[in-house]
């Protein structure tokens, strides 16, 4: 996994890694993996392509839009959306800490998100 160094010390670059590690342990050694800053958040990188991010507003994950609609019909799942009045990333959805403590879902919908990438 590819890193920059000033990131080694941020909380969002903490939880990107604890929960890859929890449930994506071969990641690293199936694609070529890196974190980096983006919109004052940190964005997982497979392949040069954003899957995950993780700053003020939680986790997010890019996903089909099979997989986010349904995912949208439950009321803890958010959009991401960067700014108040900035635009919504229409590919990603905001998981709540329920999903994000259930390894053996969080891990299926990371493998969707690697898939859609």
């Amino acid at each position: 996994m590819k890193q920059k160094p000033h990131l080694t010390q941020n909380k969002y670059f903490d939880k990107v890694v604890t929960l890859l590690k929890q449930t994506q342990p071969e990641l690293t050694t199936q694609h070529n993996l890196e974190i980096k800053n983006v919109f004052g958040a940190v964005g997982g990188y497979v392949n040069n392509r954003i899957f995950i991010s993780s700053g003020k507003l939680g986790v997010a994950l890019k996903l089909p839009k099979e997989v986010l609609d349904n995912l949208f019909e439950q009321n803890d799942v958010k959009h991401l959306q960067y700014f108040p009045k900035g635009h919504i990333k229409k590919n990603y959805a905001v998981l709540p800490k329920r999903i994000l403590e259930n390894k053996r879902l969080l891990k299926e919908l990371l493998d969707k998100s690697i898939q859609f990438i």
